[in-house]
């Protein structure tokens, strides 16, 4: 790679509207040689492991390159389809030490099994196929609305998202239903006897024949994306909306569990099915919601702990799949407050992930891998390098790069607009005094 590179931001495809001043955020495009992203996760080293909906987990490390070899490659147990597909990934907090991994995803037969993996013990960059040990499954009687998160909490539990089932509006209302793993967040203990343990404290454990033991909370519809503040432990849960609210719901560490929220008798803060309701205080309200009028499905992100943005710290970073736009929500004084800190129209977001500094990262369900970056205006004078001759008005764009040698004919009337980057570098001549202005990301270390 020369010398001289800046990062370009799209700014044809990728307008920026910001109103958050205090740091200019943007995604900055670190491969798109994925396939359908659908979850992105760590295990405590400098690389990320991005999950592909077909049934394929991927491995990036600092520096953009991606392994060769997949780390999992399970097609052909998973039936990708829809809302379909490998969903989620969480690592064993002691994954370094046992090498244990786990998975969701839908099967050829339509049900969610949750799995266990191993690591390779001949070959650390790679999990051990052969490992695979079944915990849990349960039929999904659509195909849409699986949730699919994993993530471990700050108690060691394992914890698991299921939406409602699926087609629209809970036909069967699933979600107010004790006695299904749909519409729930699960919590089950993996540190015990196979297949699992439902821990003590988890709060409608009545044996078999009654409750879902493995239930913690209730009334969801499609918790997408949930996770769990790195620093405090409360557990974030956005839960995509029907067909006029997104919710945000917030579970402050410590929690009993048992909390409804409300599905389907309500969506956020307003009633949607009244039928076999309870009473309102029977319901734990979103700390947050938006209307259709503003996106149209909630893609949950995290809470920022890194260091790169410290204006951030704090705030409940999360986006709209439909409009590109990300946001962060914060309280101010008893009221909760969100803010657009950017937006990426072309961009279409289905899922955050944390480096192991906490820095954030986005997947595109196209198979995009961004990092969130701070942006820069800086100028460039004297020679610049692109591969697009003769370099005449108009407007440049580039896939990736734009790079090579060529003259301008009018410098003012020139624009040039690169996915990636541009290179600078002998050979492109301007009129002297010429000067050109860019986006340029300037990102943290992972």
């Amino acid at each position: 790679m020369k010398t001289f590179i800046f990062t370009f931001i799209c700014l044809a495809f990728f307008p920026v509207c910001s109103t958050y001043s205090q740091v200019n955020l943007s995604l900055n495009l670190l491969s798109n040689k994925f396939s359908s992203i659908v979850d992105i996760a760590n295990a405590r080293d400098n690389r990320l492991f991005i999950v592909e909906q077909s049934g394929v987990i991927k491995v990036i490390s600092a520096g953009d390159e991606i392994q060769a070899k997949p780390f999992l490659d399970i097609r052909t147990k998973v039936n990708w389809s829809g809302e379909m597909g490998l969903l989620g990934l969480a690592f064993h907090p002691n994954y370094h030490q046992n090498g244990y991994f786990y998975i969701n995803y839908i099967d050829k037969n339509q049900n969610t099994v949750v799995a266990r993996y191993r690591k390779s013990q001949t070959d650390s960059t790679v999990a051990d196929t052969t490992s695979a040990t079944t915990l849990l499954t349960f039929s999904q009687p659509y195909t849409n609305h699986n949730g699919g998160d994993l993530n471990f909490g700050p108690d060691g539990y394992l914890y698991i998202s299921s939406g409602d089932g699926g087609s629209g509006g809970d036909p069967l209302d699933m979600g107010q239903n004790k006695t299904t793993l749909l519409g729930k967040i699960l919590r089950i203990d993996v540190n015990g006897a196979l297949p699992y343990g439902i821990p003590v404290g988890n709060p409608f454990a009545d044996g078999a024949g009654g409750n879902a033991d493995e239930i913690w909370s209730l009334g969801l519809r499609n918790p997408w994306r949930f996770s769990f503040d790195r620093q405090n432990g409360d557990m974030w849960i956005a839960d995509v909306g029907q067909n006029e609210y997104e919710e945000i719901d917030l579970e402050p560490a410590g929690s009993l569990g048992g909390k409804n929220y409300g599905w389907r008798c309500y969506e956020g803060n307003h009633t949607y099915n009244s039928a076999n309701c309870l009473a309102q205080s029977a319901y734990t309200f979103p700390v947050y919601e938006y209307s259709h009028s503003e996106g149209c499905s909630i893609t949950g992100g995290f809470v920022y702990r890194g260091n790169a943005f410290p204006p951030l710290q704090g705030r409940y970073i999360y986006a709209d799949f439909c409009n590109g736009k990300v946001y962060s929500l914060k309280k101010d004084g008893v009221n909760w407050v969100s803010e657009v800190l950017f937006q990426d129209a072309a961009a279409r977001i289905s899922t955050f992930g944390e480096s192991v500094n906490g820095e954030l990262f986005v997947g595109d369900i196209n198979g995009k891998l961004y990092q969130i970056c701070e942006l820069n205006t800086l100028a460039s004078a004297s020679s610049l390098t692109i591969n697009n001759q003769p370099i005449s008005t108009g407007e440049y764009h580039s896939g990736n790069k734009i790079s090579s040698i060529g003259s301008v004919v009018n410098p003012s009337l020139v624009n040039f607009f690169a996915f990636k980057s541009v290179e600078l570098g002998p050979g492109f001549k301007v009129d002297n005094g010429a000067v050109f202005r860019a986006k340029t990301s300037v990102c943290a270390k992972w």
